[in-house]
């Protein structure tokens, strides 16, 4: 599928968290410009085998007729906010993980939620959540709940509107050592959408080569680099704070690493799976 066909698909479950991440995709599809996919899946969350060892997963489990309601509404409710938006919904009775790994593949992104912060433990992210990150052919995006449209820009101090404000960073968590085309691609073309600064990060010497032909692709895309000796994790969560979209990577065909995961769960804005070669 090109891309000028592809979609940005959320999925939606009836929980507060798919609903706002379902904001959050709608405002993507509209930089982007391209249509937006609302999907309702089966409610069986069973996750392949082998995934994720994490003992602490949970789902919630939301009545089939609620979660129909909440499709519909959201539908509704999206298509007033943005008249221009091309909004599909969707419905199947195929299981969440298969379903949702089925829609990425004609996605140009996918979006789910995850649930809000419970102190110092994170933002618990259920299994059909970490299944499908783990295992997607294209970018999935974690969306905490209560995400704002003002939480991805800079803060109002003046009284203008929150949406006249220019967006935060995208930050990016690089490996030198990865060839990691589709990451670094993914992270500038979402700061070029959004004018935003990049933000990358990444452990020890970055050859200038690396990104030398992503900023002549990208020129109007202010890039800093940040580089930390040894492990970058923590300097990615600080930086997260003050960030409207993390970015990290996953090597193709492997689950994400544990510092990924530690990401996914404690960042203070959403977090962008980019699987990678």
């Amino acid at each position: 599928m090109s891309t000028d066909t592809r979609t940005i698909t959320v999925g939606i479950d009836g929980s507060r968290s798919s609903l706002d991440a379902a904001d959050w995709a709608a405002r993507e599809a509209q930089r982007r410009r391209l249509p937006l996919r609302l999907l309702h899946a089966g409610t069986e969350p069973a996750v392949p085998g082998g995934v994720f060892d994490i003992d602490d997963i949970d789902d919630i489990d939301v009545p089939a007729g609620r979660t129909r309601a909440a499709l519909d509404r959201a539908a509704i409710e999206l298509s007033y906010a943005h008249p221009a938006l091309d909004i599909i919904a969707r419905r199947t009775a195929t299981p969440a993980v298969p379903a949702l790994l089925a829609a990425a593949v004609e996605a140009e992104t996918l979006v789910l939620g995850s649930r809000g912060r419970t102190g110092s433990a994170g933002f618990p992210v259920g299994s059909v959540a970490l299944g499908v990150a783990a295992r997607a052919d294209r970018p999935v995006v974690l969306v905490r709940a209560g995400e704002l449209p003002e939480d991805e820009r800079v803060p109002v101090v003046d009284g203008s509107p929150p949406s006249t404000a220019p967006y935060l960073p995208v930050v990016l968590g690089l490996d030198p050592d990865a060839s990691a085309d589709d990451l670094i691609g993914y992270a500038f073309d979402t700061a070029a959408v959004r004018s935003a600064p990049l933000h990358v990060v990444h452990p020890w010497t970055l050859p200038t080569s690396t990104l030398r032909p992503w900023r002549h692709r990208y020129p109007g895309t202010t890039v800093r680099e940040h580089r930390v000796d040894g492990d970058p994790g923590p300097r990615l969560l600080e930086a997260s704070a003050r960030a409207g979209l993390l970015v990290v990577g996953r090597r193709a065909g492997r689950d994400p690493g544990r510092a990924a995961r530690s990401l996914i769960r404690h960042a203070d804005c959403p977090v962008a799976v980019v699987p990678h070669d």
